[in-house]
Order: C-alpha cells, then sequence, then structure tokens
C-alpha cells in the first residue's frame, strides 16, 4: 500500500469511500482540495482504500473502505498528513473515533458538542 497525493482522476474513487463512511463531503469542495494539493490517499493495486481530507492543518475527513478497516491505513494516512503539514495537526471527530486518535496520540478535549471531541498532535 502506498499513500500519496490525490489525483484529479482519483475523485470518484475518493468520493465512493467518503461517501461509504455517511460521511457528508461536497464533491465540488473535494475536487478543489485535490487540485491543491491536500487530499491524500492509500492505494493498493491501483485501488483506493482510503482518504484524508485537509484543510489546513486540519483533518476534514478521513475514511477507510469498510472491508479494509482495521489494517492501519488510517494510521498510514494521518502519519503522512502529520508530516505534511507545518505544525500540529488537528481533528473534530465523534466519540465513536476517539480510540483511533488516542492510538495515534493525539491530545483530545471535549467540546461544547455532545458526543465531539476536538484533537491536536503536535
Amino acid at each position: 500500500m502506498d499513500v500519496r497525493t490525490a489525483r484529479p482522476a482519483d475523485l470518484p474513487a475518493v468520493m465512493n469511500v467518503l461517501d461509504g463512511a455517511s460521511l457528508s463531503v461536497d464533491a465540488e469542495n473535494v475536487r478543489e482540495r485535490i487540485a491543491a494539493g491536500v487530499v491524500l490517499v492509500a492505494v493498493a493495486d491501483g485501488r483506493v482504500l482510503g482518504t484524508c481530507v485537509l484543510d489546513g492543518r486540519e483533518i476534514d475527513a478521513i475514511a477507510v473502505r469498510r472491508r479494509r478497516r482495521g489494517q492501519g491505513i488510517g494510521t498510514a494516512l494521518v502519519e503522512h498528513a502529520a508530516t505534511s503539514v507545518d505544525g500540529a495537526l488537528w481533528a473534530d471527530f465523534h466519540r465513536r473515533s476517539r480510540p483511533f486518535y488516542d492510538a495515534l496520540g493525539f491530545a483530545i478535549k471535549p467540546t461544547d458538542e455532545p458526543d465531539r471531541f476536538r484533537g491536536c498532535r503536535e
């Protein structure tokens, strides 16, 4: 598996992964982020297995194909994102995702929204 910057031709696969994770992400916004070089994809055998959409130093969306979860793909995407941003990497996420961010060394605090957290990785 390789992690690389998404290419314009990856847009349908990126949207498929995001939709499969039930994330509400606007396709035009993702297209613009791909053009800006801030969308990462994890690829094996020419297939996009996961994606991470960045907004500056913030993880805007991260998802892995359902059948490929638990195989280190999300971790690889976050590790790559952490090395590609200048400074700390941030994420807002639902409580269900907290174990994932805990395992990656994010310092986590609750937000004002129920079941939501904010994490920072220096």
